[in-house]
C-alpha cells in the first residue's frame, strides 16, 4: 500500500516541478458532478499521458479491470457508494495504485476513514488547480521513488561483470558481429526473445543491449534470475500479493511485473522456473494481465519480455520439465550467446576492458598483460566464459600479476587428445571450491551459476 499523508493543501499559486513523470503517467478521474470531472480534464489532461474520467463507483470499476493507472483521483460523496467504501472494497481485491480523496466536507472521521481505506491524499474542495497539481506530484514521487528503488533490488543483483559491461557487446570477433546484427534488427519490435547459451556468455549483457535499443529505453529494465527465487516465494515476487494472502504477508506489495511496468523484464535461468509457475507465466504471455497472489483483480501489464536460459529447453520439453505450450510461446526469436573460447581475439579487448575498469573500481594500477599472459589467455578453454575472465582480472589486480598457474586447461595442439567438456567442467568447479575453502555459495557468484547448479554437480559427483 501506498504511505499515507492526509492534510488539507495550501501551496501557492504555481504549477509544481514534474519532469518527465505527469507526461508519463495515467490518471483516473472519479467523481459523478460533470463540472469538478470537466475543471480536472481540462487541468490533467494537457498534462499527462492519458486521462480518463468515470461518473461513478461502478464505471471506475470497469475501467480498473481494463487499464493500469498510476494515480486515481476519487471524490468522497457520491450516489450510492463513498469514495472510501469503493477505496477500501478495491483495496482488498489487489488494487495498488495512489488514490487521491476529494471531499467537501473535512472531519476527523472521514480523514481516518480515508487513512483506513488506503487514500494516499487528501484534497478539500474547492480547490485550485495548483492544489490538485502538487497532490499528483507528491503521488507521483513516491511511485517513481517506490518502483526505482524496487528495480534497484534487481539490478544490484546482476553479476559483477553485467554491470561493468551495461548494453556493450564488446569484440570484433564473427560470432559476436552476427549476434550484435540479430539484436540491431530484433531491438525495435516487440517480439519477445530467447536468449541461449552456457553460463557467463553475457545474456545479460545481450538483453540489456535490447532494451536500450527499443522503444521502451528510458523505461525500467528489470533483471530477475529465477534460479535465485526460492520456489515457494517466486509467485509473490512476480505477481504481487495482498496483506494476508498468506502466512508473512504483513503489508500489501506489488510485483516485478508492475515494477518492469512499460519496460523491459529479463526473465534468466527460465528452465529453473517451476511447473506451476510456467503456466501462470504462460497466461501473462497471453492475457497480458497478472493477478496478485491473494487477489480477484487482474492488472493490465505491458512489458517486453526476453528470457535466457543456460539449459536444453527441447530437452527439458521432452523430460516433462519445461511446459511445450510455453517454449514454443517464448522461442519466438532466439539468439544464442557463443562460448568466449569462439571469439578468437575477443578475450584480449574483454581482459583489456576489465582491466581498466575494476582497477578504478579498486583502486589499483593495472596489470601489464605480458607476452606469456597475453599466451595463457589465448590457449585457456574459459569454461566459465566471460565470467570467469572478469574473475580473472579481478584476481589479478589483486595479487599484482596474473595468476597463469590457473589457466591450466588449455586446449590441445590437433592431434592430440582433448579432455571431454563434461571433465573441464568437473575440475573447473571443484578447483573453484577447493579455491574457496568449500563455500558453494561463494563458488556459485565466481561462476556465475546458481547455487543450485553447484549441489546438482556436487551430488551428481558424490562429493
Amino acid at each position: 500500500m501506498p504511505a499515507h499523508s492526509v492534510h488539507r493543501l495550501s501551496e501557492p499559486d504555481g504549477d509544481p516541478e514534474f519532469g518527465p513523470w505527469l507526461a508519463q503517467a495515467s490518471i483516473l478521474v472519479v467523481d459523478d458532478e460533470p463540472g469538478m470531472r470537466n475543471f480536472l480534464v481540462r487541468t490533467l489532461g494537457p498534462r499527462c499521458k492519458r486521462l480518463e474520467e468515470a461518473a461513478d463507483t461502478q464505471e471506475a470499476t470497469r475501467k480498473l479491470d481494463k487499464h493500469h493507472f498510476d494515480i486515481v483521483i476519487l471524490d468522497n460523496i457520491m450516489p450510492g457508494k463513498s469514495g472510501v467504501e469503493w477505496l477500501a472494497e478495491q483495496r482488498a481485491i489487489g488494487f495498488f495504485a495512489d488514490t487521491i480523496l476529494m471531499t467537501a466536507f473535512a472531519d476527523l472521521e472521514t480523514a481516518i476513514q480515508a487513512l483506513r481505506a488506503g487514500a494516499a491524499d487528501f484534497v478539500l474542495k474547492p480547490f485550485r488547480s495548483n492544489q490538485i497539481l502538487n497532490a499528483v506530484a507528491r503521488c507521483l514521487d513516491r511511485v517513481r521513488l517506490q518502483r526505482e528503488n524496487q528495480v534497484l533490488r534487481y539490478q544490484l543483483r546482476a553479476a559483477a561483470d553485467q554491470m561493468l559491461l551495461r548494453d556493450r557487446l564488446i569484440g570484433e570477433s564473427e560470432a559476436i558481429m552476427r549476434v550484435r546484427e540479430t539484436i540491431t534488427r530484433v531491438a525495435p519490435l516487440p517480439t519477445s526473445v530467447l536468449l541461449t547459451g552456457a553460463s557467463g556468455t553475457g545474456k545479460e549483457v545481450a538483453a540489456r543491449s535490447l532494451h536500450s535499443l527499443s522503444d521502451r529505453a528510458d523505461k525500467p529494465f528489470v533483471p530477475v534470475n529465477c534460479a535465485a527465487i526460492p520456489p515457494d516465494m517466486i509467485e509473490s515476487e512476480l505477481f504481487g500479493h495482498l496483506k494476508g494472502a498468506f502466512t508473512g504477508a504483513e503489508r500489501a506489495r506489488e510485483g516485478i511485473f508492475m515494477h518492469a511496468q512499460e519496460g523491459t523484464l529479463f526473465l534468466d535461468e527460465i528452465g529453473d522456473l517451476p511447473l506451476p509457475m510456467q503456466s501462470k507465466l504462460l497466461r501473462v504471455l497471453e492475457d497480458r494481465r497478472v493477478r496478485p497472489v491473494g487477489s480477484e483483480r487482474e492488472v493490465p501489464v505491458d512489458l517486453r519480455f526476453v528470457f535466457a536460459t543456460n539449459a536444453d529447453l527441447e530437452r527439458l520439453v521432452q523430460q516433462g520439465q519445461f511446459r511445450a505450450d510455453l517454449y514454443f510461446r517464448i522461442n519466438v526469436m532466439q539468439i544464442h550467446m557463443p562460448p568466449l573460447n569462439d571469439r578468437g581475439n575477443d578475450v584480449y579487448d574483454l581482459a583489456e576492458l576489465f582491466m581498466q575498469k575494476l582497477s578504478r573500481q579498486l583502486g589499483m594500477p593495472p596489470v601489464p598483460v605480458d607476452a606469456a599472459a597475453r599466451a595463457a589467455l589465448g590457449r585457456y578453454d574459459w569454461p566459465g566464459n566471460v565470467r570467469e575472465l572478469h574473475n580473472l582480472i579481478e584476481r589479478t589486480l589483486i595479487l599484482g600479476r596474473f595468476p597463469v598457474e590457473h589457466l591450466v586447461n588449455t586446449r590441445q595442439p590437433p592431434g592430440d587428445a582433448a579432455d571431454s567438456l563434461a571433465d573441464m567442467e568437473r575440475r573447473h568447479i571443484l578447483g573453484m571450491l577447493r579455491e574457496t575453502g568449500g563455500n558453494r555459495d561463494e563458488a556459485a557468484r565466481r561462476l556465475g551459476v546458481s547455487r543450485k547448479t553447484i549441489d546438482r554437480k556436487c551430488a551428481t559427483w558424490n562429493v
